[in-house]
């Protein structure tokens, strides 16, 4: 058997941690593999659309509230978990750059509205279509029936982990353009 770069890493680690349970240590480590590999692709789309994480995860949140990709920017803070001021700082280069506009409410002055403009949503459309292509890459060595069950099964652990009593979301940062 050839193996890959885990078969190797467990071999090793079997001999000198007797302890081990190698089959644990073959799934989590391919886990994160996989994890810091969509992640780096991630990353590398982003660039190459000439988004930054911050700018995509706006687009995100204001795409996934459906038509008409509009909320108040109180409400968009708190679905980023940023401070007001923090996001406020965000959407300046958002709106310079067209992706996104603030206005007033017309019945109320000093309501604001957060909204995807077109080139905003066409942003978006490119990159999430990018990411398509990568991921789709990655997969295609799976058949579709085993693309369910690993689906599956992974959906069986994520289940798990979010019963878990001490299942927490993770920290986010405020500062960090999460």
């Amino acid at each position: 058997m050839v193996g890959d770069s885990v078969d190797r890493h467990v071999a090793l680690w079997s001999k000198e941690l007797g302890w081990m349970d190698p089959v644990k240590e073959a799934i989590f480590a391919r886990l994160a593999i996989l994890a810091r590999h969509a992640a780096q692709a991630r990353r590398d789309t982003l660039d190459s659309d000439g988004l930054r994480h911050w700018q995509f995860k706006v687009l995100l949140t204001l795409r996934r509230l459906g038509p008409p990709y509009e909320t108040s920017p109180s409400r968009l803070a708190d679905l980023l978990g940023l401070t007001r001021g923090a996001l406020s700082a965000r959407l300046s280069p958002l709106e310079d750059a067209g992706l996104i506009t603030r206005t007033h409410d017309a019945a109320d002055r000093r309501r604001v509205h957060v909204r995807l403009t077109e080139a905003g949503y066409d942003a978006f459309e490119r990159h999430a279509a990018s990411e398509e292509h990568g991921e789709n890459a990655l997969l295609s060595v799976l058949s579709e029936g085993e693309k369910r069950t690993l689906a599956d099964l992974l959906r069986k652990l994520v289940e798990a982990a979010e019963a878990a009593p001490d299942a927490t979301e993770p920290k986010r940062s405020r500062s960090d353009g999460s």
